[in-house]
């Protein structure tokens, strides 16, 4: 059953804990800073590789990486694309002065290489067609983005998902890609996602850690009813599919190295002293990759069912 948001709307005391929570923001900023090393997208895609698409069209045999893998650098990208409308919804979450709007404007300008870099080396190397990628830029970025999050609490705990499952699907993709250039590409996409999934997980731990309570009901908020930004993206749903048999991202990914990690770290089954609707949503919480490893065990059964029909009959 659908989460219902009704039973959580921005109250006085959730934008408390997120006021008491700027210590730790500031802190967990000033680390991200340190730690993270900038990388310039100019060095890393293969210019060499460009030529004119006026004088020589693209066509699919110039592609060089399988179809599985173009589709999934093309989703991720696609869903990098909406990066102003993320921007809106968490700079648009925070007062001005606030330290999460510093850390809304630098989350952003970081953010903004990826596409460019990702666009770049599938331009360069012929691996998209490069009239199609446009048209689904821009039915993608013309449609948008919304996130209904009803309370800033539940935008933390959505994040720390979200860059998790985005480290997780740009690192496999590179991966699985068979080639250095776009290995490299991905891999420095991926590292920037992980120093972004380790910022708002820390916010979300200390939060959690002063008022359990308002914070289960986020976290439940946002994973009980989790969908990816890029879901408006034309044919998300059968992309999603391709990219999921190739093992790139799927359910089974999703519940066991995004939720479960999460969790761990977030030490939701330990949690003790609660009242009884924080108690009944750590129940809950802990309930969710259960069942998403259940469909997923579905869902490859099937797979397996149709391989041998098809083995049968060829």
């Amino acid at each position: 059953m659908p989460y219902d948001r009704t039973v959580m709307t921005v109250t006085a005391e959730a934008v408390e804990l997120v006021v008491a929570a700027e210590p730790e923001i500031e802190r967990l900023m000033g680390e991200h800073r340190q730690r993270r090393e900038h990388w310039y997208a100019h060095e890393v895609v293969p210019w060499e590789m460009g030529r004119s698409f006026r004088d020589d069209p693209w066509d699919e045999s110039q592609a060089t990486l399988s179809p599985e893998v173009r589709t999934a650098l093309q989703l991720n990208l696609l869903t990098e694309d909406n990066l102003p409308y993320y921007h809106a919804k968490i700079a648009g979450s925070f007062p001005e002065d606030s330290p999460m709007a510093g850390w809304s404007r630098l989350w952003t300008a970081e953010e903004g290489q990826h596409a460019i870099a990702i666009r770049n080396y599938l331009l360069t190397s012929r691996n998209c067609d490069p009239a199609l990628l446009e048209d689904e830029r821009l039915a993608t970025v013309t449609k948008g983005w919304s996130y209904e999050a009803p309370c800033p609490i539940e935008m933390f705990a959505y994040t720390s998902a979200q860059e998790l499952a985005t480290r997780i699907s740009h690192r496999n993709a590179g991966v699985k890609a068979d080639c250095p250039v776009a290995h490299e590409v991905m891999t420095r996409v991926a590292v920037d996602e992980n120093h972004h999934f380790m910022f708002y997980r820390g916010v979300t731990a200390a939060m959690l850690r002063e008022a359990p309570g308002l914070v289960l009901e986020a976290i439940h908020g946002a994973l009980a009813d989790f969908r990816m930004p890029g879901t408006g993206i034309p044919n998300f749903n059968r992309r999603a599919v391709i990219i999921a048999r190739a093992g790139i991202y799927s359910l089974r990914i999703h519940a066991e190295q995004v939720l479960q990690p999460l969790l761990r770290h977030w030490r939701i089954e330990s949690l003790d002293g609660l009242d009884a609707r924080a108690s009944e949503l750590q129940e809950k919480i802990m309930a969710i990759p259960v069942a998403l490893i259940a469909q997923a065990e579905a869902f490859e059964m099937r797979l397996e069912r149709r391989s041998k029909a098809r083995s049968a009959t060829a």
